[in-house]
C-alpha cells in the first residue's frame, strides 16, 4: 500500500468470499421439522389451557411460554431443560393424560430436531 499526501491508498475495498462469510438460509427439511416442533408446542399449550386444572397448571403454562420464545427458538439447546421441567410440574401436579401424551409427542419432535439440524452459525 502506499501513501499520499492524502493518508494510506487502498488497493482493494473488497473482501475475499472466504473472508467474508455470509449466513445460510435453513433448508426445506429443517424449516418443515421446526414448524412441526412449534405446532406440537401450541398443543401441549392448547391442552394444559383445556384442562380444569391441575396443580402447576400456571407454572407449566409459564415455562412452555418460555420454550416457544424467540430466544429458545433461536438457541434451540435451552428446550430440552425447560421440557424435563415441564414434564416434572406435569407429573408432580397430576396432569390429564392428554397433557402427558402431548409432552411425548414434544419431546419425540425436540429429539428429531436436535439429531437433524445444526444450529445456525
Amino acid at each position: 500500500m502506499g501513501t499520499s499526501k492524502r493518508g494510506p491508498r487502498f488497493t482493494t475495498l473488497w473482501l475475499s468470499e472466504q473472508e467474508m462469510a455470509f449466513p445460510t438460509e435453513r433448508s426445506g427439511y429443517e424449516k418443515t421439522i421446526l414448524s412441526d416442533l412449534q405446532g406440537a408446542w401450541i398443543l401441549l399449550r392448547e391442552s394444559v389451557v383445556d384442562t380444569d386444572g391441575f396443580d402447576g397448571w400456571d407454572r407449566v403454562l409459564f415455562h412452555i411460554d418460555e420454550a416457544m420464545s424467540w430466544e429458545s427458538v433461536r438457541n434451540i439447546g435451552r428446550m430440552p431443560p425447560l421440557l424435563l421441567i415441564i414434564r416434572n410440574l406435569c407429573l408432580q401436579g397430576g396432569a390429564p393424560t392428554e397433557v402427558m401424551e402431548n409432552i411425548e409427542a414434544v419431546h419425540d419432535i425436540l429429539h428429531e430436531v436436535l439429531l437433524e439440524c445444526s444450529p445456525p452459525p
